[in-house]
């Protein structure tokens, strides 16, 4: 691989990356670093790249095991799972139609967060990231239907909550 090719293919996925990163490791800092050793690694391995069936697949693979590695580690620092703004105000909504979606955004972010690792994981690639449950199933090294089974148990999950909470006030 040279840098043309880098730049084109690996590149681009720098975003992509670092939103999977800050979904494991919560933290901004943390993940920039995450994907700027991914990057890293991917340039000193570029010898290996022709041999590499999915480059993207390969790239989330070494994302998800760096990030894990800053797990591991003792300094890693914790915070929202989301620091994503959701733009989806209009000049219509009312100061009530805002807070309720700033209500409802609070809540779901706190239910992902308390999903289990594998199904945070896989609902972030497949529903956010908008990979395929083969993509997902070579990214994390499992089997497409454990993708499958742990992201159907993520989503009932969510909305089992959601109802829960409409319902009941819970």
């Amino acid at each position: 691989m040279d840098v043309s090719r880098f730049k084109a293919e690996v590149l681009p996925l720098k975003n992509k990356l670092y939103r999977f990163a800050l979904n494991i490791v919560r933290d901004e800092e943390l993940a920039k670093d995450v994907v700027q050793e991914c990057l890293i690694k991917v340039w000193e391995k570029r010898s290996d790249v022709d041999l590499i069936q999915n480059l993207e697949a390969w790239c989330m693979q070494i994302t998800r095991n760096k990030a894990l590695d800053k797990l591991r580690s003792k300094h890693v620092k914790k915070t929202d799972l989301f620091e994503v703004e959701f733009d989806t105000r209009k000049e219509r909504d009312t100061p009530f139609v805002v807070t309720e979606r700033e209500d409802l955004m609070g809540r779901i972010k706190g239910l992902i967060e308390a999903l289990p690792n594998r199904q945070r994981e896989v609902m972030q690639l497949r529903d956010i990231e908008g990979f395929s449950y083969k993509e997902i199933a070579e990214n994390l090294d499992i089997d497409i239907n454990l993708v499958k089974t742990n992201l159907f148990r993520a989503r009932r999950k969510l909305k089992e909550s959601l109802m829960k909470v409409d319902a009941y006030g819970l």
